[in-house]
């Protein structure tokens, strides 16, 4: 198979093919997706060929995104990302246990949806500073 991409849209596959790696393997130690890593190194292997020597490293005979790769921005679009499951998983969280669904679906998602709005709107207004925890 080939595929032809321009510099751009190659440039914009590092970090799709980055974010993804980093999605399915960051938290998982030692137990990765082994052939996720062997995908993102392929693909970034291409990166001298293409111009972009600067966003590979070797390291122990394997081809990395460098430093300068990880410095460059990508880890903030991921925060970003992060930042906005977790406000949604919690105002879920927090609206199914306040309409009594932690274990059961909704007939209607309106009043769950609208629950949840009521908390993603305070959370846009004061992150994290509102939410109080009793144990």
């Amino acid at each position: 198979m080939n595929i032809e991409l321009t510099e751009k849209e190659f440039r914009r596959l590092l970090d799709l093919v980055y974010i993804g790696n980093w999605i399915l393997n960051s938290g998982r130690g030692s137990d990765r997706f082994e052939d996720y890593d062997l995908l993102q190194e392929k693909i970034f292997s291409l990166c001298p060929h293409a111009g972009m020597r600067s966003l590979v490293q070797n390291w122990q005979g394997h081809i990395f995104p460098s430093q300068a790769y990880a410095d460059g921005g990508i880890h903030e679009a991921i925060a970003d990302y992060e930042d906005a499951v977790f406000f949604d998983i919690l105002a879920e969280e927090l609206a199914r246990r306040d309409l009594g669904l932690e274990t059961s679906e909704p007939e209607d998602y309106t009043e769950l949806q609208n629950r949840m709005d009521e908390y993603l709107d305070e959370f846009d207004r004061n992150g994290l500073g509102a939410v109080s925890v009793d144990l």
